[in-house]
């Protein structure tokens, strides 16, 4: 069953999305050689605090932590401590939530760590936020739920791969729906599966968290005896990229982006709707 928002609860969950924003600008400046992933935790649950909302992320399912640090090889899911310290050269993957009254916002972003990036991590992370961004413009009415699947995969089936081979979309996660809970129906594949049908029509009211899961080889995760942190079986590092989206009579709102997603989408000759919040 899939939750439709009305406009009012829409502006709800515009409010938890801009507190997920900050959380990602602060993490962002945080994210330094010598930082600790707590370090960034400890801004994150700073910065949730400063807003009046809740994290989603601790306790959920018994995650012990206000956000997720996956770091290099960790796809998702990875648990912030004291002894993994950033190192120049890392890339990590900061997913975040946050709740105002009850209304769930959720994204994730990647991160470069210091400098001196090989051009194939520069190009992993940019083909997974443009394949995000892909997604989020088949957000409209009309379409159904796999073609926000079709238009991710098709961007990055075309992306050609710094020296050679193809890039792993992860199979065993992907997006969802989001709402009064952080995961709600529907799941939302990377890719194509055709044996799960088109999905339900996009409907004003239809909120999704689209997040694309990229690998520099294979599509394949396994998770560590902490039951939480996901690696790659071949250790290639991975990007994650995320928005939390919401369709509305007047086009899509994103969420959990300053301007709700109106640059790039534009890019994509794609009107956002007005900010609910004015």
């Amino acid at each position: 069953m899939v939750q439709i928002k009305t406009p009012e609860q829409i502006a709800k969950m515009r409010e938890a999305g801009l507190v997920v924003a900050a959380v990602h600008a602060a993490t962002r400046e945080a994210a330094v050689p010598g930082a600790t992933t707590k370090d960034l935790d400890d801004v994150a649950r700073k910065v949730i605090a400063e807003h009046g909302a809740k994290s989603n992320f601790l306790g959920y399912g018994g995650f012990p932590a206000t956000i997720c640090t996956s770091v290099n090889e960790v796809v998702v899911h990875g648990i912030p401590d004291e002894k993994t310290v950033l190192k120049d050269g890392d890339i990590i993957s900061i997913d975040a939530g946050a709740i105002i009254d009850g209304w769930h916002g959720d994204a994730a972003y990647t991160a470069f760590v210091g400098t001196g990036h090989a051009p194939e991590l520069v190009e992993l992370s940019r083909v997974t936020e443009e394949s995000m961004w892909a997604g989020l413009a088949a957000m409209k009415q009309g379409n159904r739920l796999v073609d926000i699947s079709r238009a991710i995969e098709t961007y990055i089936r075309r992306q050609p791969k710094p020296g050679g081979g193809k890039y792993g979309i992860v199979e065993d996660y992907g997006g969802h729906g989001i709402g009064t809970e952080m995961h709600m129906d529907p799941h939302l594949l990377n890719y194509v599966e055709r044996r799960r049908g088109k999905g339900p029509k996009l409907v004003p009211g239809f909120c999704l968290a689209i997040e694309p899961m990229v690998s520099l080889g294979t599509p394949r995760t396994e998770v560590l005896e902490d039951d939480w942190t996901v690696i790659t079986t071949d250790g290639t590092w991975s990007s994650h990229w995320e928005h939390s989206v919401a369709l509305t009579e007047e086009g899509p709102i994103v969420l959990t982006s300053p301007d709700c997603g109106r640059a790039k989408l534009a890019e994509y000759g794609v009107t956002v709707a007005p900010d609910p919040l004015g």
